[in-house]
């Protein structure tokens, strides 16, 4: 399949790091939430998965395509090719980071029974939650 002829992602991607040494969730109770944060502070290893993840932000921000992270995972659009390359990279900088293994959710979606003007995948699909929300 030629570059003119890629299908357009619009793709929600989850990278885990594993391995690390440190949680990657961290429960706290309202009354533990004071030390949990002075722990925070005095143990900046703790950030080390966070890191990993503002990494892989970088790559995303470098690739020019459109993307917004969310609590849980991110949201990304272009070609099938651009996001597939876009989420490997996010792979090879978060493994040159240090962590040894990586697991992630992808879910892809691609459509050709109408165009979708690039960049607009995501936002049309909660502006249409909205308006049925809104009535």
């Amino acid at each position: 399949m030629s570059s003119s002829d890629d299908l357009y992602a619009v793709a929600d991607f989850c990278l885990i790091p594993m391995g690390t040494g440190e949680p990657s969730v961290r429960y706290c109770h309202d009354s533990q939430r004071h030390h949990f944060y002075t722990y925070l502070r005095n143990h900046p290893a703790f950030y080390q998965v966070a890191g990993y993840i503002a990494e892989c932000q970088r790559i995303l921000e470098k690739s020019g395509l459109k993307y917004k992270v969310r609590r849980y995972g991110t949201n990304l659009e272009g070609s099938w090719f651009e996001v597939s390359k876009a989420i490997h990279d996010c792979h090879l900088a978060v493994h040159a980071q240090g962590a040894p293994r990586i697991a992630t959710d992808i879910r892809i979606g691609t459509r050709t029974d109408r165009e979708i003007a690039p960049g607009t995948g995501n936002e049309a699909k909660v502006k249409r939650v909205e308006e049925i929300l809104s009535k």
